[in-house]
């Protein structure tokens, strides 16, 4: 509800980056002073930064079993769908006139043996 009058791709985009944030600290190990630094030069507020740190030690264990359990090699697709998007107008009446493609890929499920 807080979120509500976002534009949905700009939120969509701001998601995605914290996403890549939070997975590339994981899989360099980074700590906490290093995350601190990169979030400082990307000009984020000091109470964001410890909250965003706060939250990420405390599921860190959590995603890096998780990123562990997936492997090294790529993923295998066994299918792809896909829709054309067509914007004409943003939510502040920008004429945009943009297609955009939504594609989902569909993987292989894999099972971890080990904890």
């Amino acid at each position: 509800p807080d979120l509500q009058d976002i534009d949905p791709a700009v939120l969509k985009h701001c998601h995605a980056a914290a996403a890549m944030c939070i997975l590339e600290a994981a899989k360099q190990r980074a700590d906490v002073a290093a995350i601190s630094t990169c979030l400082e030069d990307c000009k984020l507020e000091k109470e964001r930064i410890e909250q965003f740190c706060t939250e990420y030690q405390k599921n860190k264990d959590a995603l890096e079993i998780l990123l562990g359990s997936i492997g090294r090699s790529p993923l295998h697709i066994t299918d792809v769908s896909w829709r054309l998007e067509y914007q004409i107008k943003t939510n502040q009446l920008h004429k945009t006139y943009q297609p955009s493609y939504l594609v989902t890929l569909n993987v292989e499920v894999r099972y971890c043996s080990h904890p």
